[in-house]
């Protein structure tokens, strides 16, 4: 006969609910160091890759985000990434433009990190439109941010 104490159906404790707050984490993470310009990890003599500081990982992430088209990367929620290819069909050099200034300030402004995005400048050449604008992020000084996008 079994022991009064066991049994053969195991149990367990189910754990409390833990409701999601409203507030986000506004705390700038270091993360590994990225070179816009080549598009890799920067390396030491080591072949280590170095850590950046949180707010430098920030502007990465801006450039970044702004670069990536949305829904094309699987690694991305649908939250991340601009609509370049949509905003450059527009039909007018200014509808273009002002597209191109909507979905950047869309794309970096779901970083709860993001105060504004603002001093839009375009630049054009034929098959190109170049695009300057500042960043101001939370405690810290604006930057600047450039970016080409493909025109047809």
């Amino acid at each position: 006969m079994a022991d009064e104490n066991t049994s053969l159906i195991p149990t367990i404790e189910v754990p409390d609910f833990v409701e999601e707050t409203e507030e986000y984490d506004t705390e700038y993470r270091p993360s590994l160091r990225w070179d816009l310009e080549k598009g890799d990890f920067v390396r030491d003599g080591t072949n280590r890759v170095p850590r950046s500081d949180g707010y430098d990982a920030y502007r990465v992430w801006c450039v970044k985000a702004v670069q990536t088209e949305r829904y094309t990367c699987l690694a991305y929620s649908d939250d991340i990434g601009s609509e370049m290819e949509d905003a450059s069909k527009e039909e007018d050099q200014g509808a273009v433009e002002l597209a191109i200034a909507r979905t950047i300030e869309e794309t970096l402004m779901v970083n709860p990190r993001t105060l504004t995005v603002e001093g839009f400048e375009f630049t054009w050449e034929p098959g190109a439109v170049h695009v300057s604008f500042a960043v101001t992020a939370i405690d810290e000084e604006p930057f600047t941010v450039d970016a080409t996008v493909e025109v047809e």
